[in-house]
């Protein structure tokens, strides 16, 4: 599957990069901005206001701590994309200045050159991402990379004469590399594991690739992993968190699972390595350390690393433990040994003597502080919400962005315990509609626990009237459900269109301690579905909840949770939505890339007949053994570029449901992947997602064209 020769090619060119330089950007028409003809109807939070409101991200904090960088992208539904642009502003908020204004995506945005310069990426002529460089103010645009197979991301050393560029080598084998007289064949030679990403075939692989940056050009470019056949990043989400440059420039850390085929399918090993500059050595920091080690960080004054690490080799949702290393003398210690939450990210205080970290804590995201000194840890900032990026200004300034259910990202400064926002990107536009109330509810569990649950209700809520409820059904299975905000599965939106919205923590949830997370893993059809079907027993008890027309909808784990609950709800839904959901467990088990998500979490394969758990899971845990009892009419949504949960999974639900005599309805993409990208797409996908609901759970019938029209000639 890996070919040396062809790696060793690739690398040369790219190291000997093209002799012709990427020209300045051009002015471009339909740039698009902030949009200026949103609909707005009874103050309604509506699918055209969530398509419309700016999406910050990407804060990036001024070597003196005086300045924010960020990013603001906004879509154009006509075009049917999106693009963003950089952004600067002073800490205290004032003085915002727009950076970019091109209809070219500028991303990856970082200060470098002590802050009196900007490098970003951004596509050359031929619309190969590059690395791009200019002056602080938004001017001196100039491409300072020619790599062959474009950038992908990047990180400067700290005396910014070095740069980390992350680029694609070739990996997998095609017909013509085989057969050179079939130069269009467009066969793919298989013979491992590990051929597929989430919505990719691995085709190649990202590579780190140091060179000298001279203020004006890349040059010297190397491939510092140039013989061997492994990511880095790791894919399909691993971005430039996985390197870390000491302080003095002299060497880089990062972190890499060097496996392949099989080995890779079933592992989440990652390890920390150190690579040298000036002897070009590498030397493998976490070797003995089994699970996924992420997210480097060297102290401020170089003499420890901190770092994410996880413990079970195949576990990928175990709990993120900081770990910091002497570099001297290469003692480990767990700082999160006490603590029983798991962490998402980290970042120095810049006095050495605390780390910032995220994690779920009870619902929310807060920031936190660990003393390395003593372990303590402490809270730095908390509310109801959820922090999502780690930008230390001073030793008592950090920069972060926080989003709710009701507000997507907006940039703040934390200082001396106190929250300032410090953009207001969507402001106006949130302004002019009303938001759903939301209320933290503790509800009793089947095996005597507290359950917390976020419900959201309708804007001008009046509790003498009955509404239709949806439970979500939370996707991971292990991911938050915190105050988190998301563009398609909008849980405002879906109480703004007159729902109660039910969305409980159930089992398998991080932010209540490793037993309440771990529970779920080979117990499927288990204590997290009681716990769902105990959310709804508890709200139907409220006068204000119409019991006879309550939904359940749900993505990935979710629209397996929705899938398994058709059959085991004894009446209590009176309609269903599954997105990217699985369907058959014995299917998914050998459809899927990723091997030991499927191991870890439904015990072992099938064909082990000796292992309970996961003969438990496929008797017990796989939907498609109770159709014979599904009688809520159900719609199936599914993307066909989605190799993580095959579109099949869905179409075998849809067609079990039609021949069960049930109704249903399936909208299938055929360019899209796990997620619903595209803007035209996204639009569509919500409304068939309210039509449905509407149709079932109000009586709202929205009259279909038929699928077959007689011509004029007819």
């Amino acid at each position: 599957m890996y070919n040396s020769k062809i790696i060793s090619s690739i690398a040369m060119t790219v190291a000997m990069m093209a002799t012709t330089s990427c020209s300045s950007d051009k002015e471009e028409a339909n740039i698009i901005d902030r949009p200026t003809d949103v609909k707005i109807e009874n103050r309604q939070y509506s699918i055209d206001v969530l398509e419309a409101l700016g999406r910050v991200s990407g804060p990036a904090v001024s070597p003196d701590g005086k300045k924010v960088l960020y990013n603001v992208s906004y879509e154009s539904v006509e075009q049917n994309k999106s693009n963003n642009d950089l952004y600067v502003k002073n800490i205290d908020g004032t003085d915002s200045v727009r950076l970019t204004k091109t209809a070219k995506s500028e991303g990856g945005a970082a200060w470098i050159e002590n802050g009196e310069k900007i490098a970003f990426l951004y596509a050359d002529e031929a619309g190969v991402p590059q690395l791009w460089v200019m002056n602080a103010d938004g001017s001196g645009r100039k491409c300072v990379s020619s790599l062959e197979n474009g950038v992908e991301g990047f990180k400067f050393s700290p005396d910014s004469k070095k740069v980390v560029l992350v680029s694609s080598v070739k990996y997998s084998r095609e017909a013509k590399d085989v057969y050179s007289d079939l130069p269009e064949a467009t066969g793919r030679i298989i013979d491992d594991l590990m051929y597929k990403h989430w919505d990719q075939w691995t085709k190649d692989i990202p590579h780190p690739f140091v060179a000298d940056f001279t203020g004006d050009k890349v040059e010297n470019v190397e491939d510092i992993m140039a013989s061997e056949p492994y990511e880095c990043p790791m894919r399909p989400f691993g971005g430039v968190e996985a390197f870390a440059w000491s302080p003095d420039s002299k060497s880089l850390v990062y972190s890499s699972r060097k496996k392949t085929g099989l080995e890779y399918a079933v592992s989440t090993n990652s390890d920390l390595y150190l690579y040298s500059l000036e002897d070009k050595s590498t030397r493998n920091l976490t070797e003995g350390m089994m699970g996924y080690d992420t997210n480097p960080a060297f102290s401020p004054d170089g003499t420890k690393l901190a770092w994410l690490s996880m413990e079970h080799d195949g576990y990928e949702s175990d709990k993120n433990r900081i770990f910091i290393m002497d570099m001297a003398t290469g003692e480990k210690t767990d700082l999160t040994s006490d603590w029983d939450y798991t962490a998402s990210e980290i970042a120095w205080n810049t006095d050495g003597k605390t780390i910032y970290f995220i994690a779920a804590y009870q619902g929310v995201t807060p920031i936190f502080s660990v003393d390395v000194a003593t372990k303590e840890v402490k809270t730095v900032a908390d509310g109801v919400c959820d922090y999502v990026s780690l930008c230390p200004a001073d030793a008592n300034t950090l920069v972060s962005m926080y989003h709710s259910f009701t507000a997507p990202n907006e940039v703040c400064v934390i200082k001396d315990g106190k929250v300032s926002k410090i953009t207001a990107v969507n402001d106006a536009l949130l302004a002019s509609v009303d938001m759903p109330d939301v209320v933290k509810r503790q509800i009793p569990t089947t095996d005597g626990k507290m359950m917390t649950t976020w419900v959201l209700y309708p804007p001008k809520f009046d509790p003498s009237k009955k509404y239709p409820a949806i439970l979500y059904c939370q996707g991971g299975p292990q991911q938050a459900v915190s105050q988190f905000w998301s563009y398609r599965w909008n849980l405002a939106l879906m109480a703004s269109q007159g729902y109660i919205v039910i969305a409980p923590n159930r089992r398998g949830l991080p932010g209540f301690g490793t037993e309440w997370n771990a529970q779920i893993s080979k117990d499927y059809p288990g204590q997290n579905m009681k716990d769902y079907l105990s959310a709804v027993d508890d709200m139907k008890k409220e006068a204000y909840v119409d019991a006879e027309h309550i939904g359940a909808v749900g993505a990935s784990y979710g629209g397996y949770s929705v899938y398994w609950l058709a059959g085991n709800h004894e009446g209590r839904f009176a309609c269903l939505i599954a997105h990217a959901g699985i369907f058959n467990i014995e299917t998914q088990y050998l459809e899927t890339e990723e091997m030991w998500f499927a191991n870890w979490d439904m015990g072992g394969a099938y064909w082990d007949k000796d292992n309970k758990a996961a003969q438990n899971t496929f008797a017990n845990g796989s939907p498609h053994r109770f159709v014979d009892k599904w009688t809520a009419p159900i719609l199936i949504t599914h993307g066909e570029y989605d190799f993580r949960i095959l579109a099949s999974q869905g179409e075998m639900a849809f067609n079990a449901a039609r021949l069960r005599g049930v109704p249903a309805e399936m909208l299938i993409f055929p360019d899209e992947n796990h997620w619903i990208l595209k803007p035209q797409n996204a639009i569509l996908w919500q409304r068939i997602f309210f039509r449905w609901l509407d149709k079932w759970l109000k009586g709202v019938d929205y009259q279909n064209p038929p699928l077959y029209q007689a011509s004029e000639q007819e």
